[in-house]
């Protein structure tokens, strides 16, 4: 067991940097575990199955370029495990999924986009009968196509080279993930930029559910539906192993076809998060290595993704801050014989836009003073947001206002860092924060935040990830009176006018078709 010795910069309780953290790289919980069991269980970072799919510039996990993180998650039909073994003839059977076949559908598709605060997740399903550009130059398909376009094309084009028929497959497989993620990258537009990527398979929902115990869903009537195998009552019931896999596959005999599989998925997916997020979970190291070995054999995520870290970035989000949505269509068609759901590409990048837009971007350049011999920078290295919740924040009250460090402390712990000591220092007029030697760019981070003047001054007592904030007389940040808040501080984004309501949220009950 490789535990790690950790100071103050918030993994000293496993549940809120593991269960809440993680349920956001999937938008539901099937990851979640996976940043429990590294705490738990060993370093879950070197035991998941990878593919190289994110270009190097945007993979880098300490914090996304753009200060968010947009997450393409992908369920494949596929009949092999995560590291490419055929599932046993009696799995398939169970999951009512016929024989092997290898990999073309990609029948889910949602990107999860975490907003810079990271005490939120919008979900976005994109209907798989979509007809899209797809990427590659293959022209107009379905969306679902786009991985088999470029997967069908990359073995052709390997044929004579690759030696061996898994290598062959792996280049063919890495070619459709990244043709997938560029098509819907245009699709979706510049409001972000995909930077992560997660594939489950029909094992996922079988392995994962039975882990946890099962979750709880809602029918509004009764199913039975023979070629997925969904046969359920209507009203309240938990779903496990199989029949889990047979509520998220069915489509057929629904009044909404593939767009009422989308809500079952939706459902499922924050009914998971749910019963992750729960007490029982987060409290039972039993059950958690349990999920962790199963999501290791079921799920591939993309390279340079350090969960471990990205835990702590997450610490803030909770069920009812995962809303679902799903990318407005035109109705059905025919084209070529083949029925289609008609999306107007402009149409689609507005709505996403409008979901994606948070009003927590990028600071300005502090006000304060520049110190003799560094670069003032606003955010981590490389243009990027820091990870908050791995720093710690002192506050010490330099100036003649009572109570000031303390409400600066929360204000900042209300912006992702973590809260550490709160103290008196003599009265100054200016304010400082104090950082560890090449750790500018987090006091710049903070100074943005907090929204006041600061000079900066390495401080060598200091270790990495720690800052201390000494409050002078000048302090007066923007939207405060007297030094104190008058109004105390949402950690998350207030919804916009031009945000459309969510079609599912994760924490409400909600009974579908």
């Amino acid at each position: 067991m490789n535990r790690r010795a950790q100071g103050r910069s918030g993994w000293q309780k496993a549940g809120l940097a593991t269960g809440r953290s993680l349920v956001a790289l999937v938008s539901a919980a099937v990851l979640a575990t996976m940043g429990y069991g590294w705490w738990a269980f060993g370093d879950v970072d070197e035991d998941t199955v990878t593919t190289d799919v994110i270009a190097q510039d945007i993979q880098d996990q300490r914090v996304p370029l753009d200060g968010a993180v947009d997450l393409l998650l992908v369920g494949i039909d596929s009949r092999v495990d995560a590291y490419g073994n055929p599932l046993p003839r009696e799995v398939l059977r169970m999951l009512n999924a016929g024989e092997s076949d290898g990999e073309r559908n990609t029948d889910t598709m949602i990107l999860v986009h975490i907003p810079v605060d990271g005490t939120r997740a919008v979900a976005i399903s994109f209907p798989r009968d979509s007809w899209v550009e797809l990427a590659g130059g293959f022209g107009s398909h379905r969306l679902n196509s786009a991985f088999a376009y470029a997967y069908n094309n990359a073995r052709e084009e390997h044929a004579d080279t690759a030696p061996d028929e898994k290598t062959l497959d792996e280049l063919a497989k890495l070619a459709g993930r990244k043709n997938l993620i560029a098509t819907i990258q245009n699709l979706v537009g510049g409001s972000l930029t995909i930077d992560r990527y997660a594939e489950v398979n029909l094992l996922s929902f079988f392995e994962v559910t039975n882990a946890i115990g099962g979750v709880e869903v809602c029918l509004k009537e009764p199913v039975d539906e023979p070629l997925s195998g969904a046969r359920f009552p209507a009203g309240k019931q938990t779903v496990t192993g199989a029949q889990a896999l047979a509520f998220v596959r069915q489509r057929h005999e629904l009044p909404g076809g593939d767009l009422d599989r989308i809500v079952r998925q939706q459902v499922f997916l924050g009914a998971l998060a749910d019963k992750v997020l729960s007490a029982d979970m987060l409290t039972s190291p039993s059950k958690a290595q349990q999920l962790v070995g199963a999501v290791q054999r079921s799920v591939i995520l993309s390279e340079g993704w350090q969960l471990s870290r990205f835990a702590s970035q997450m610490s803030g989000l909770s069920t009812s801050g995962i809303d679902f949505y799903t990318i407005p269509t035109l109705g059905d068609a025919n084209i070529g014989g083949a029925d289609v759901l008609r999306v107007d590409p402009a149409q689609v990048a507005s709505f996403v836009s409008a979901l994606v837009t948070d009003d927590q971007g990028t600071r300005e350049p502090s006000s304060g003073s520049p110190v003799p011999g560094e670069t003032p920078v606003t955010t981590a290295p490389g243009g990027e947001r820091p990870a908050l919740g791995l720093v710690t924040v002192d506050v010490l009250n330099g100036s003649n206002t009572e109570r000031l460090a303390s409400s600066v402390r929360q204000a900042l712990t209300d912006k992702g860092f973590q809260g550490g000591e709160v103290g008196d220092a003599p009265v100054q007029a200016a304010s400082v924060i104090r950082h560890a030697p090449g750790e500018r760019n987090l006091a710049e981070y903070a100074a943005g935040e907090l929204g006041g003047q600061f000079s900066f001054l390495a401080d060598s007592s200091l270790t990495a990830n720690e800052l201390t904030v000494v409050l002078g007389t000048d302090y007066q940040p923007a939207g405060t009176a007297n030094g104190l808040r008058t109004q105390p501080s949402s950690p998350s984004a207030p919804p916009s006018s031009d945000r459309p309501a969510p079609q599912i949220n994760a924490g409400s009950e909600n009974c579908v078709n």
